[in-house]
Protein backbone atom coordinates (compact mmCIF):
# COMPACT_ATOMS: atom_id res chain seq x y z
CA UNK A 1 0.00 0.00 0.00
CA UNK A 2 2.84 2.38 0.81
CA UNK A 3 4.20 1.82 -2.70
CA UNK A 4 0.96 3.11 -4.25
CA UNK A 5 0.93 6.14 -1.97
CA UNK A 6 4.51 6.97 -2.98
CA UNK A 7 3.66 6.69 -6.69
CA UNK A 8 0.56 8.87 -6.24
CA UNK A 9 2.56 11.46 -4.29
CA UNK A 10 5.23 11.54 -7.02
CA UNK A 11 2.54 11.96 -9.73
CA UNK A 12 0.97 14.87 -7.84
CA UNK A 13 4.43 16.47 -7.45
CA UNK A 14 4.95 16.14 -11.21
CA UNK A 15 1.62 17.84 -11.93
CA UNK A 16 2.23 20.57 -9.38
CA UNK A 17 5.77 21.19 -10.57
CA UNK A 18 4.60 21.93 -14.11
CA UNK A 19 1.67 24.18 -13.25
CA UNK A 20 -1.15 21.68 -13.10
CA UNK A 21 -2.57 19.30 -15.65
CA UNK A 22 -2.46 21.77 -18.54
CA UNK A 23 1.18 22.72 -17.91
CA UNK A 24 2.18 19.06 -17.59
CA UNK A 25 0.47 18.22 -20.89
CA UNK A 26 2.21 21.12 -22.69
CA UNK A 27 5.57 20.03 -21.26
CA UNK A 28 4.93 16.44 -22.29
CA UNK A 29 3.97 17.47 -25.84
CA UNK A 30 6.89 19.89 -26.17
CA UNK A 31 9.86 17.84 -24.90
CA UNK A 32 8.30 14.39 -24.35
CA UNK A 33 9.41 14.22 -20.72
CA UNK A 34 8.12 15.19 -17.29
CA UNK A 35 10.70 15.81 -14.59
CA UNK A 36 10.89 17.96 -11.51
CA UNK A 37 14.02 18.91 -9.65
CA UNK A 38 15.98 21.67 -8.02
CA UNK A 39 16.61 24.75 -10.15
CA UNK A 40 20.39 25.14 -10.47
CA UNK A 41 20.51 28.24 -12.64
CA UNK A 42 19.28 30.26 -15.60
CA UNK A 43 21.48 31.37 -18.49
CA UNK A 44 21.28 34.76 -20.19
CA UNK A 45 18.91 33.40 -22.86
CA UNK A 46 16.30 32.17 -20.38
CA UNK A 47 17.08 28.43 -20.43
CA UNK A 48 16.53 26.88 -16.98
CA UNK A 49 18.79 24.10 -15.70
CA UNK A 50 17.65 21.49 -13.19
CA UNK A 51 19.17 18.63 -11.25
CA UNK A 52 17.68 15.73 -9.30
CA UNK A 53 19.93 12.98 -7.94
CA UNK A 54 16.97 10.53 -7.73
CA UNK A 55 17.29 9.91 -11.48
CA UNK A 56 20.11 7.69 -12.68
CA UNK A 57 23.40 9.12 -13.92
CA UNK A 58 23.15 10.78 -17.30
CA UNK A 59 19.49 11.68 -16.81
CA UNK A 60 19.84 13.59 -13.54
CA UNK A 61 20.56 16.97 -15.17
CA UNK A 62 18.35 18.58 -17.80
CA UNK A 63 17.40 21.88 -19.38
CA UNK A 64 14.03 23.53 -19.83
CA UNK A 65 14.46 25.52 -23.04
CA UNK A 66 13.33 29.09 -23.46
CA UNK A 67 10.49 29.91 -25.84
CA UNK A 68 12.43 32.60 -27.76
CA UNK A 69 16.14 32.85 -28.54
CA UNK A 70 17.98 35.36 -30.75
CA UNK A 71 14.69 36.65 -32.14
CA UNK A 72 13.38 33.20 -33.15
CA UNK A 73 10.32 31.53 -31.63
CA UNK A 74 11.60 28.21 -30.29
CA UNK A 75 8.55 26.92 -28.41
CA UNK A 76 8.08 23.85 -30.63
CA UNK A 77 11.57 23.74 -32.18
CA UNK A 78 13.89 22.92 -29.31
CA UNK A 79 17.47 22.10 -30.26
CA UNK A 80 20.48 20.97 -28.26
CA UNK A 81 22.58 23.72 -29.81
CA UNK A 82 20.54 26.28 -27.85
CA UNK A 83 22.68 25.48 -24.79
CA UNK A 84 25.72 27.75 -24.29
CA UNK A 85 29.15 26.06 -23.94
CA UNK A 86 29.56 26.65 -20.20
CA UNK A 87 26.23 25.00 -19.42
CA UNK A 88 26.94 22.20 -21.90
CA UNK A 89 29.91 21.18 -19.74
CA UNK A 90 27.74 21.01 -16.65
CA UNK A 91 24.89 19.13 -18.38
CA UNK A 92 27.26 16.42 -19.64
CA UNK A 93 29.03 16.06 -16.26
CA UNK A 94 32.34 17.39 -17.58
CA UNK A 95 32.36 19.66 -14.55
CA UNK A 96 30.56 19.20 -11.25
CA UNK A 97 30.15 22.89 -10.51
CA UNK A 98 27.54 24.89 -12.45
CA UNK A 99 28.55 28.19 -14.07
CA UNK A 100 26.44 30.08 -11.53
CA UNK A 101 28.81 29.18 -8.69
CA UNK A 102 32.07 28.74 -10.66
CA UNK A 103 32.10 30.88 -13.82
CA UNK A 104 34.28 29.46 -16.60
CA UNK A 105 37.56 31.04 -17.61
CA UNK A 106 37.38 33.42 -20.56
CA UNK A 107 38.34 31.71 -23.80
CA UNK A 108 38.81 33.24 -27.20
CA UNK A 109 36.68 30.63 -28.99
CA UNK A 110 33.57 31.23 -26.86
CA UNK A 111 31.46 33.96 -28.43
CA UNK A 112 29.73 36.61 -26.42
CA UNK A 113 26.38 35.92 -28.11
CA UNK A 114 25.80 32.17 -28.53
CA UNK A 115 24.05 31.18 -31.77
CA UNK A 116 22.21 27.92 -32.25
CA UNK A 117 22.66 25.61 -35.23
CA UNK A 118 21.26 27.03 -38.49
CA UNK A 119 21.74 23.94 -40.68
CA UNK A 120 18.88 23.41 -43.11
CA UNK A 121 17.87 27.07 -43.03
CA UNK A 122 18.75 29.97 -45.34
CA UNK A 123 21.23 31.20 -42.72
CA UNK A 124 23.35 28.04 -42.79
CA UNK A 125 27.11 28.12 -43.28
CA UNK A 126 28.22 27.44 -46.86
CA UNK A 127 31.99 27.13 -47.29
CA UNK A 128 33.76 28.91 -50.13
CA UNK A 129 35.26 26.47 -52.64
CA UNK A 130 38.88 27.09 -53.66
CA UNK A 131 39.04 24.37 -56.30
CA UNK A 132 38.36 25.00 -59.96
CA UNK A 133 35.08 23.68 -61.32
CA UNK A 134 35.32 20.66 -63.59
CA UNK A 135 32.29 21.72 -65.58
CA UNK A 136 31.77 25.34 -66.52
CA UNK A 137 28.25 26.66 -66.92
CA UNK A 138 27.12 27.68 -70.39
CA UNK A 139 26.59 31.38 -70.95
CA UNK A 140 24.47 32.14 -74.04
CA UNK A 141 26.02 34.52 -76.56
CA UNK A 142 24.69 38.05 -76.63
CA UNK A 143 23.83 39.92 -79.77
CA UNK A 144 24.58 43.57 -80.11
CA UNK A 145 21.29 45.27 -81.03
CA UNK A 146 21.77 48.81 -82.28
Amino acid sequence: MAEYVRVLRRALQQLGGHGGLRGALWQLLRVNDLKIGALVGVDKYGNKYYEDKKYFFGRHRWVDYTTEMNGKNTFWEVDGSMVPPEWHCWLHCITEDPPTTHPPAARKFIWENHKFNLSGTPGQYVPFSTTRKKIQEWVPPTTANK
